[in-house]
């Protein structure tokens, strides 16, 4: 078994460190706010989220923990350790990265942030809330293992760029998740019936995504003809160039996307336009652009089918308009990997710990919120289900009831790359969703960054991974009724590491920048 002895507690010894947790975690409510609310505005995309990772990095070192930074030769990820003597490691983590197009102030009306358009990115999810919730998770763990003289370890890993699925399948292929006990990956969540509970047998499938980079390296070839007075002037011809690669591979894959997978299996395909800072338009042939893709399927076989078939249409295009191509991976994830007996732990906290509760001041928060799009408030603004627990099973059962029989998996999200190094367990806390919809994004990102309504949410995220930490470390049986699981599990259908790339962190990926003009939202080149 990897990792290790530990002392068995009887169920009064669990209880007490429960509540122990508990403690620390109501005694740091005011800190664990005003982090999440830092997060939030912070609000920096995918590969680029230098202040958070900063943050996170600074936090876990003034809490005593020895960090690595620029783990997996990712600048913005880390991996942070502590142990207190031999016995087993548990892994927690935390997400940081905001969405582009989606900037929101913490205020319950449309309004982006101070400084900045609202083109520029914010936290949907919201990140911010899942990484400061699994923060005060794991700094609640330690606070009770150095009471109580628990031996073992805790290792928090920063994970960049989840809306890619970027930073997991790289850490996985480089072992970072090798030799943990067990690891507790935590969302928050609205969306039925993975609301305030555990996932069972169906869990996220592969994500994988790329990036096209059409290259128009030889204009000059375009139209060529002997005895032309100015070659390739621009009175006479001019090559079509690499936009033109790209708007015929968009338009393309799109009107072919029906005919790429059969009519099942939950899949999709998503695309969006990386640009190389283009701003000229000179009658000039474009010299380079890139087209990222993301595949959401249930299994690797289908993401490898439309993987090729994106191949073709992307050489033809190439091929059409005088340019080269190249493929670059921007993540290949696994399905995920079920493991029973640590949703079994999880699923006993979350019972401890309870649902959310939202105060009258949250409430009345969300009934200004309903206002603001038009919807008059409630006295109960909430969705029935966010304040409610589902048992794993019932959520599995409700999930069914839309997936064919023989799909496994639905959805896609990158810890799943986890399950296949670690024993793991997904787990939802509701985040507050209203009644009386449908609302713009604006309502719901606005909800994960007001203080009053998220906070609930990362208290009990905080609670219930601790509690569910404590008891792996401490309960001999359970970690090892979840490691056998595990590695019967994983010798029916092994899927070794994915990854064979380097961190796509060197393409144009939207960032802030400070110039004279002050800090701004920018697409650089």
């Amino acid at each position: 078994m990897s990792g290790n002895t530990g002392g068995t507690m009887d169920t009064m010894d669990q209880n007490l460190l429960g509540q122990e947790a508990d403690a620390w975690v109501d005694a740091h409510k005011a800190a664990l706010s005003d982090w999440c609310a830092t997060i939030f505005d912070f609000a920096e995309p995918a590969w680029r989220e230098y202040r958070s990772a900063d943050w996170y990095v600074t936090r876990l070192r003034a809490e005593g923990f020895e960090v690595e930074e620029g783990s997996g030769e990712m600048p913005t990820a880390f991996c942070a350790r502590w142990s207190k003597g031999d016995g087993p490691v548990v892994g927690l983590y935390g997400e940081y990265d905001a969405v582009p197009g989606n900037c929101q102030a913490a205020r319950p009306e449309p309004a982006p942030r101070d400084g900045v358009s609202w083109l520029a990115a914010g936290h949907t999810d919201p990140h911010s809330g899942l990484g400061i919730g699994s923060l005060g998770g794991l700094l609640a763990t330690k606070h009770v293992m150095e009471k109580h003289g628990i031996k073992g370890g805790l290792q928090f890993t920063g994970e960049p760029a989840e809306k890619v699925r970027g930073s997991k399948p790289i850490h996985a292929a480089k072992g970072y998740y090798d030799g943990l006990a067990a690891m507790l990956s935590f969302h928050p969540f609205y969306m039925l019936p993975l609301c305030n509970t555990v996932r069972w047998d169906t869990h996220c499938g592969a994500g994988w995504s790329m990036i096209y980079r059409f290259r128009c390296d030889e204009a000059h070839l375009w139209g060529a003809k002997d005895g032309a007075p100015i070659p390739q002037s621009h009175s006479d011809i001019r090559a079509p160039g690499a936009n033109d690669a790209l708007v015929m591979m968009y338009q393309t894959a799109r009107t072919l996307r029906d005919s790429m997978l059969p009519h099942r299996g939950g899949w999709s395909v998503s695309e969006a336009i990386l640009s190389t800072g283009q701003a000229t338009a000179d009658n000039l042939p474009g010299l380079c652009a890139d087209l990222q893709y993301m595949i959401r399927v249930p299994d690797v076989a289908l993401a490898e089918q439309i993987t090729g078939m994106l191949d073709r249409v992307a050489d033809h295009c190439a091929a059409m308009t005088g340019c080269t191509v190249e493929r670059h991976w921007v993540s290949k994830s696994r399905p995920g990997l079920a493991n029973h007996a640590m949703a079994r732990v999880v699923w006993g906290a979350l019972q401890d710990v309870g649902a959310p509760v939202w105060d009258d001041g949250a409430l009345d928060v969300m009934r200004q919120v309903q206002r603001a799009c038009g919807v008059e408030g409630v006295a109960d603004p909430l969705i029935d289900a966010c304040t409610q627990l589902v048992a794993p099973e019932e959520a599995e059962a409700i999930l069914r009831r839309d997936l064919p029989p023989s799909q496994s998996h639905s959805t896609s999200d990158d810890y799943t790359d986890m399950c296949w190094h670690v024993p793991t367990a997904r787990f939802y806390i509701a985040r507050p969703a209203l009644k009386g919809g449908p609302y713009p994004a604006w309502a719901m990102n606005a909800l994960g960054g007001i203080p009053a309504t998220i906070d609930p949410m990362v208290q009990v995220a905080a609670r219930v991974l601790a509690r569910s930490a404590l008891r792996i470390l401490t309960d001999d049986a359970a970690r090892q009724a979840a490691w056998d699981e595990f590695v019967a599990r994983k010798a029916e259908a092994d899927i070794p590491p994915l990854c064979d790339y380097d961190p796509p962190v060197g393409f144009g990926w939207p960032e802030y920048v400070d110039t004279p003009r002050g800090r701004g939202w920018h697409i650089p080149g």
